[in-house]
């Protein structure tokens, strides 16, 4: 995931730049664009833009228009793409397979297949036909579509819509770092005395440094260092479950489901497959356009193979008795070093989405005419006051499946299923088939119920286990 996000952290830094914290004129702000490709601002130069795009915000103004705009090949954008869809949340996969039962493959599947199809189609409402029919690129940002459907309604209505979102679903990541985090470090080290709590208020303290973070090349090392964790992880709990072949049967797999809690697995699974967000400044980056769409095509169907087969080891492993995080079902000697590293790649996790929820927030702000945002102490001041909001929240919210159903379902499937369907209805009516109409109507519909009742179910799931506290 990571990856990914750091490019589109590059479009959101070019963009708020004149409400970030710190010194420095114009020409330390171009060589730092120049150094690091990750903090330029991705699309073709002397593209034609539309009406939306030349009123956005998030078009390139100043010295950025002067930079020459990276190019990345089809593999590397798989890669980013891989990387967003293959996170640390894999691993509350399994027990969501147990939850859900043999739907729980099929849903793993249908997710896969319609979050490729919603990824291509929000891609699609970034361009419009030519007087001689060649499509060309009006539109860069996933802001800019919201825009160009609520123009007639209100201007700006969609994009405030869209960056809220986003703001949402980048702090309730925040918040599962958090809780992964802590449950971690009280599992890792049983040794010493502490409390659930005194552990939460351990990880909360080293992440303070968060707030300080204002260059994107530190995020990228951190990215760095939690892709290689990820793999590490994930190697180790595959080759364990290798070993226990033995064990395997498939009377393991429920055949009754509770309703409630497969809605809350729906939200688990769409969660794992979120990159929508990204697509439209990952698509502007590639030096073949062209070759966007199989790319996601087999990226998500590469990745909708892993996790169905590692969530299918995993729980023919250790059937009823999966938790939440699959690390916790290893045998105490490895489940340590394996959690230590898990930890690590939490940690390191964390000051992304932090980092990018704040500078898309400073924005926010500071488009609204508070002065106060543009001082590096009222950067710190908003930024610390997230930092307190994301730990408040995982210490009353500090159940893993459940938060991540829950922001699967209220945002996840908004981002992913709802809006890519409902924006390329509004942009594309008159040019599309009744079929793909029809489609994009169905993914609405059932994006609408998942979402509601997944919200609903995670609510009261989170409810029953307050009550039993």
């Amino acid at each position: 995931m990571s990856c990914l996000w750091l490019r589109w952290l590059g479009t959101q830094a070019e963009v708020l730049r004149n409400y970030s914290f710190g010194h420095g004129g114009d020409e330390e702000i171009l060589e730092f664009a120049q150094q690091d490709e990750l903090s330029r601002t991705y699309g073709e130069e002397g593209e034609d833009l539309g009406e939306e795009e030349r009123g956005s915000p998030c078009r390139k103004t100043g010295a950025a228009q002067q930079i020459a705009s990276p190019k990345i090949t089809t593999w590397e954008a798989a890669w980013n793409v891989t990387n967003a869809i293959q996170g640390i949340f894999v691993l509350g996969l399994p027990y969501a397979l147990l939850q859900s039962g043999y739907l729980g493959l099929l849903l793993l599947v249908l997710a896969a297949v319609l979050c490729s199809y919603t990824g291509k189609i929000l891609i699609a409402c970034l361009y419009e036909d030519s007087e001689d029919g060649t499509q060309v690129r009006v539109r860069n940002t996933y802001e800019d579509i919201a825009n160009a459907c609520c123009a007639h309604l209100c201007p700006r209505l969609g994009g405030k819509i869209v960056n809220a979102a986003q703001v949402v679903e980048l702090m309730m990541t925040c918040v599962l770092y958090l809780v992964v985090s802590s449950n971690l470090a009280c599992h890792s080290f049983p040794f010493i005395p502490l409390s659930s709590t005194a552990w939460s208020v351990a990880t909360f303290l080293t992440l303070v440094p968060c707030m300080l973070i204002r260059d994107l090349r530190v995020v990228s090392r951190l990215s760095l260092l939690c892709s290689v964790a990820q793999f590490l992880i994930t190697a180790i709990v595959i080759v364990y479950c290798l070993t226990q072949a033995q064990r395997w049967s498939w009377r393991r797999t429920p055949l009754p489901v509770d309703f409630e809690k497969l809605l809350v697995s729906v939200g688990v699974i769409i969660f794992s497959y979120t990159s929508q967000i990204f697509l439209p400044t990952l698509e502007g980056s590639m030096a073949d356009r062209a070759g966007f769409a199989g790319m996601v095509t087999w990226t998500h169907a590469l990745a909708c193979v892993f996790k169905t087969a590692f969530s299918l080891l995993a729980f023919l492993t250790w059937g009823e008795e999966t938790k939440e995080v699959i690390t916790d079902n290893l045998p105490p000697t490895l489940r340590v070093a394996v959690n230590l590293f898990l930890l690590a790649k939490a940690l390191l996790s964390y000051p992304l989405p932090f980092y990018a929820a704040a500078e898309v927030l400073q924005g926010c702000v500071g488009q609204c005419g508070a002065a106060w945002i543009e001082a590096r102490e009222g950067a710190l001041v908003l930024r610390a006051g997230l930092l307190l909001l994301t730990f408040l929240a995982a210490m009353y919210m500090p159940h893993f499946s459940l938060l991540m159903g829950l922001t699967g379902s209220m945002t996840g499937a908004a981002m992913t299923l709802l809006l890519p369907s409902l924006f390329h209805l509004q942009l594309k009516w008159r040019k599309m088939d009744a079929k793909f109409k029809a489609l994009d109507f169905v993914i609405l519909v059932l994006g609408s119920l998942c979402s509601l009742s997944g919200v609903i179910c995670s609510v009261k799931g989170m409810s029953k286990a307050f009550g039993g506290r």
